[in-house]
């Protein structure tokens, strides 16, 4: 998916489709290497500036997704990881639980999480968040992933090899 803004500079989305914008770059001294194997850890845990919007640390992601896909590099299924935690939390839960949470009308993240989903990324939530946010965890979206803590994930995925992104 490409669009056309200010300029005649053309914006692209080539793996997720309508969030991480991306501008084509020639001669970039560093680009994206077909060769290598990229398993990234992005460490989400600040809220968007209003709960109607898109959190940036997600949308960062599917930026990263993009950048990739536009030199033709693919992650693997689960290669690309998304914990969860802190202030941003409430971001994995369905319209109704956010609503009551955030008094925003919908979860404007969970259409972006549909996606990240199709492209392979694992998306988690740290449980320690869930009940420090008193958040029940039958209110997480069917897809995300509880994992024990947020520490525990970024410490064992990192030690087997993720690159670490933070927010």
């Amino acid at each position: 998916m490409s669009s056309v803004v200010s300029a005649g500079v053309t914006t692209q989305q080539p793996v997720i489709a309508g969030y991480g914008k991306i501008t084509p770059v020639e001669g970039a001294a560093e680009r994206p290497d077909r060769s290598l194997r990229y398993r990234v850890l992005f460490n989400v845990t600040k809220a968007a500036s209003s709960p109607d919007k898109v959190n940036p640390s997600l949308e960062k992601v599917a930026r990263f997704l993009n950048l990739l896909g536009a030199d033709g590099v693919r992650p693997a299924r689960g290669d690309v990881v998304v914990i969860v935690h802190g202030p941003a939390t409430p971001i994995v839960v369905e319209d109704a639980a956010y609503a009551t949470k955030t008094g925003a009308a919908a979860n404007p993240n969970l259409a972006l999480i549909a996606e990240l989903k199709r492209a392979g990324v694992s998306v988690r939530v740290c449980s320690q968040a869930l009940i420090g946010n008193g958040i029940a965890r039958t209110t997480v979206d069917k897809t995300v992933e509880v994992d024990v803590s947020a520490l525990t994930t970024m410490a064992t995925l990192q030690i087997r090899g993720w690159a670490l992104i933070p927010d």
